[in-house]
């Protein structure tokens, strides 16, 4: 898979301990909007998805995370690579984070209820259709409140942004003319 780009923060001990949490994240497109998990408590905009479990398939998480958290079904034979993005940081257990996040371009249908993590119930997580520019905009722009101070949750918004940016140029764009 291509890397779309890589966000190092230089901000951790070097040659200290290593923690890793790949992930991955669904590309919905309907009607020129993006699905996108919409924070109401912070107002910020993220693709669906989320951590890879051990032995876990690339694809079986994208199912599973994205039903999970937008309630949205993944049709198996639409997954498409996009891309990747390494994010690097200074962890919260250990010396360096480093997490590499799996973006794949996919088609889903049938809303079933959300299953919800505790701080994504306490976030408010709402599956919204959304203009990726407006989603860019929320980003940059919103009150995200107390949540702005985190280092992880401003490189989670830089990441999210420059990969809508990147699906705005290389996608939709391409669609529209």
């Amino acid at each position: 898979m291509r890397e779309l780009f890589s966000i190092d923060k230089k901000n951790y001990k070097k040659n200290g301990t290593i923690g890793r949490r790949p992930s991955v994240r669904g590309i919905i497109i309907k009607d020129g909007k993006i699905a996108m998990i919409h924070s109401l408590k912070y107002d910020y905009y993220k693709l669906p998805g989320g951590g890879i479990e051990e032995g876990e398939a690339h694809e079986a998480t994208l199912i599973r995370e994205v039903k999970e958290e937008s309630g949205l079904v993944v049709k198996p034979e639409s997954i498409r690579e996009f891309g990747y993005v390494r994010r690097i940081e200074k962890g919260k257990i250990e010396d360096i984070f480093i997490q590499d996040n799996y973006y794949y371009l996919c088609e889903a249908e049938e809303i079933t209820e959300q299953k919800l993590d505790d701080y994504e119930a306490e976030e408010e997580f709402t599956l919204e259709y959304v203009f990726p520019e407006h989603a860019i905009e929320r980003n940059r722009n919103g009150d995200h409140k107390d949540k702005v101070v985190s280092q992880t949750f401003s490189g989670m918004l830089e990441r999210e942004n420059r990969v809508l940016e990147l699906v705005i140029h290389e996608i939709m764009h391409r669609e529209g003319e």
